[in-house]
């Protein structure tokens, strides 16, 4: 008989499926410290299954990156026990710089996240392309709990 584990673990296609239903996860570097630094963002999911997520160039989860390339990434959903899903993606993370590939993935990000903008925030967000970079995530390990699979039983 499958542990309970296994009943709820997705497959991988079914994790990157879920990551790209979603559009806001919280990431989490490593401080020069060695703790920890956790923030929520958008992103966004390209055609190669690694995730995009975009930043000013100097804030410090770039700085971060740049000194230890390990980083994870964690998205769920579900407001009861039963709803439950999430996915964790243990990832190397590298630093995009090229204005035209952090255009290209701020488009993966604007298409996770539908809400629309006025032409002002968009002229905004396009003026702030040349200030930002994309850390793009590579997963190494996909971590994920489907509670759905249990069908309602505890």
């Amino acid at each position: 008989m499958p542990s309970r584990r296994d009943l709820i673990r997705m497959t991988d296609e079914e994790a990157i499926a879920f990551l790209r239903s979603e559009c806001k996860a919280v990431l989490g570097t490593i401080g020069k410290d060695g703790m920890p630094h956790m923030v929520t963002l958008y992103y966004g999911v390209d055609p190669q299954g690694r995730i995009v997520v975009t930043s000013f160039a100097k804030a410090q989860k770039v700085v971060n990156v740049e000194r230890d390339p390990r980083a994870t990434i964690s998205v769920e959903s579900g407001d009861t026990y039963h709803e439950i899903k999430s996915v964790m993606a243990q990832c190397s993370a590298e630093i995009i710089r090229e204005y035209d590939e952090v255009r290209e993935a701020m488009q993966y990000i604007r298409s996770a996240n539908p809400r629309p903008h006025t032409e002002e925030a968009q002229e905004q967000i396009t003026a702030s392309y040349t200030k930002r970079v994309v850390i793009r995530l590579t997963p190494q390990r996909l971590i994920s709990w489907d509670h759905s699979k249990l069908e309602g039983k505890y």
